[in-house]
């Protein structure tokens, strides 16, 4: 069994509207409550931390599959949302939406339009992330298969 550890840094001098900052390998940045939740606004938040997150190994998960497979694309884009839900004043991250849009090449067939479509379902069962909130946070996926014109 290989394991992997990540370490973040974490900097939050004041109180509620404060800004803090965090670091983690590559990534430093300011972080804040947002101001859709009476927040300053600045940098990022915990929700479009855990949606970027989510995106990404989604992401980077289809784009694996598809090697693997030998599927040849042409572009690999998406929008991902993610919903928040105040009931009486508990926060709670209710869904996560991905549209990923997979361009085949032009030369890609009925079958390999079908094989992009199973991956792209197939990709969030296997992400990590996904499975990490699974039970806490639904998914939804609308991908979208295109093939590019020739």
């Amino acid at each position: 069994m290989a394991e992997h550890i990540f370490h973040l840094k974490a900097n939050w001098p004041g109180l509620r509207n404060d800004v803090g900052e965090i670091e983690t390998g590559s990534l430093k940045t300011k972080v804040s409550i947002p101001p859709e939740m009476d927040g300053p606004g600045v940098g990022t938040n915990p929700d479009e931390m855990l949606l970027g997150a989510a995106a990404t190994c989604y992401i980077i998960t289809l784009a694996a599959m598809m090697e693997r497979s030998g599927l040849e694309k042409e572009n690999l884009t998406m929008e991902s949302e993610g919903i928040v839900d105040v009931t009486k004043g508990v926060i709670t991250y209710k869904k996560i939406i991905h549209r990923p849009r997979i361009v085949l090449k032009s030369d890609a067939t009925e079958k390999d339009v079908e094989l992009a479509g199973v991956l792209a379902e197939k990709a969030e069962g296997s992400c990590m992330i996904s499975r990490a909130v699974k039970g806490n946070v639904e998914i939804e996926l609308e991908a979208k298969v295109e093939v590019a014109n020739s």
